[in-house]
Formats: C-alpha cells, sequence, structure tokens
C-alpha cells in the first residue's frame, strides 16, 4: 500500500515531470531517474508499478517515431525475448521485499550506467558476435530490470556498441525500453504484485510525465543538450551512490 498523504503525491507528480524533461531534452531516462528518486521514498516493488504506464506510452511514441521498426525487430528479436524472460526470473527479488537487497541493486545499476555515459568510452560489437551476445545481453538486462525496475544496464551500452545510425539507434532503445516494461508489467502480474492502487497511480502520472517531455522538447532547442545529460548523469552517479551506501549508513 502507497502512502497517499499530500506530500507523497506531490513528489510523486514532480519525479514523473522532471524525469519527462530529461526524456524530452536527451530522448531517454525516465524510468531510470523515476526509479532513482522514488526508489528513496517507496519501496522498489511500489516504485516499480508507478512506472508502468507513463514508461509504456513514452517508449511507445519513441518506437514508432523511428524509421527502421521491421529491420531492428528481425535483429534484435532474441534479445528482446531474452528480456522478458529474465526479467521474469529478477521479479523473484523485487517482489520479495528484501529492500536490503534490492535498493543497493538498484543503486549500482544507477552508478553503472551513469559512469559509463560519463566515461562515454566507444565500444564497437562486431556483427558476428551479434547472435550469441544479444540473448545475453537480453537476459542480463531482463534479470536487472526484474530485480531493480531499471532496464539500461547492459542493454543501452550495447545497443550504442552497435554501431547503428542515430535515428535507428534511439528507435531500438525505444524497443528495448518497451519490451522491458511490458515484461516488467507482466512479472508484476505473474507474481501477484500488480495492485489496483499503484495502477491507478501510474495511470495518472502519464500527465506529469507528458507535460515533462513537451518542456524538455521544448528546451532542447534553447540549451545544450549534452551540458544537460552530463550534470543529468552526474546528479545520477551520486544519487546511486548514496542509495548503494545506504545499508551501511
Amino acid at each position: 500500500m502507497i502512502d497517499l498523504s499530500f506530500p507523497i503525491l506531490l513528489a510523486i507528480a514532480a519525479t514523473f515531470f522532471v524525469a519527462g524533461i530529461v526524456k524530452g531534452v536527451t530522448g531517454m531516462g525516465l524510468p531510470t531517474m523515476a526509479m532513482g528518486v522514488l526508489g528513496a521514498l517507496l519501496s522498489p516493488l511500489a516504485a516499480a508499478g508507478l512506472l508502468i504506464v507513463p514508461s509504456f506510452l513514452t517508449n511507445v511514441w519513441q518506437l514508432l517515431a523511428g524509421p527502421a521498426f521491421g529491420p531492428l525487430v528481425r535483429r534484435l528479436w532474441l534479445m528482446m525475448l531474452a528480456i522478458c524472460a529474465g526479467t521474469i526470473l529478477g521479479m523473484t527479488w523485487l517482489t520479495s521485499g528484501g529492500t536490503r537487497a534490492t535498493t543497493p541493486a538498484l543503486g549500482a545499476a544507477l552508478v553503472t550506467y551513469a559512469g559509463y555515459s560519463l566515461l562515454a568510452r566507444r565500444i564497437r560489437v562486431p556483427l558476428h558476435w551479434e547472435p550469441w551476445l544479444s540473448p545475453l545481453i537480453g537476459a542480463v538486462t531482463g534479470v536487472v530490470t526484474g530485480g531493480t525496475g531499471v532496464f539500461v544496464i547492459p542493454a543501452v551500452p550495447y545497443l550504442q556498441a552497435l554501431s547503428l545510425p542515430r535515428d535507428d539507434l534511439v528507435q531500438a532503445l525505444g524497443l528495448s525500453f518497451t519490451v522491458s516494461t511490458v515484461a516488467l508489467a507482466a512479472g508484476l502480474g505473474v507474481h501477484g504484485a500488480f495492485e489496483l492502487q499503484g495502477l491507478a497511480l501510474s495511470v495518472l502520472a502519464v500527465g506529469p510525465a507528458l507535460a515533462g517531455m513537451w518542456t524538455g522538447q521544448a528546451l532542447r532547442g534553447l540549451i545544450s543538450a549534452a551540458a544537460f545529460r552530463r550534470l543529468f548523469l552526474v546528479c545520477l552517479l551520486l544519487l546511486g551512490a548514496e542509495m548503494s551506501l545506504r545499508p551501511f549508513v
């Protein structure tokens, strides 16, 4: 049961609005930031439930807006299937209520993602590696998604390493995020953790998320997206470090 006090509801709305701005400016980051902030206020399970509807709608938009839906599905379908299987498996940790394990795991995922993105190391995956590496990356991404509600590790660095054209990369990220969101919802349902209250709040969170995306798209032409993204990643790195160390403080 989620605390429905006004400060919590305000924090949820503000979190999705800011996360929407991040997605509008950078094209990604809504679920990562939402889970990072809400994970400090709610249980990881409750935070994951709130993420479902706003994440799904924004990612479907990103997926359908690209130019290469068919070719990307044919190229990445094994990875997508592995994401689904890994997510169902990883949900065991998220639904167990053991936040002493899931909270630092979420923090570690945030630190890993932010650190990798800040270093911007260029990695290229040879084409002949994809048939066996894509399912492996998908399975690991699924387990991380199921255990923490964050579905960027290691899928985002891997997709960036495929040397896709910019528009294809954005669409591939949308495909991965959409599949991960659906798998997360299915995992919550399979484990009996999809509460009607959380679903209703998730629907209400769509408004702030879309308003944030609109704001972020408007800001994109006024500020440097690269500078904004670096600031966001530094904040994410600090937040992840705090969550990783929380059980030891």
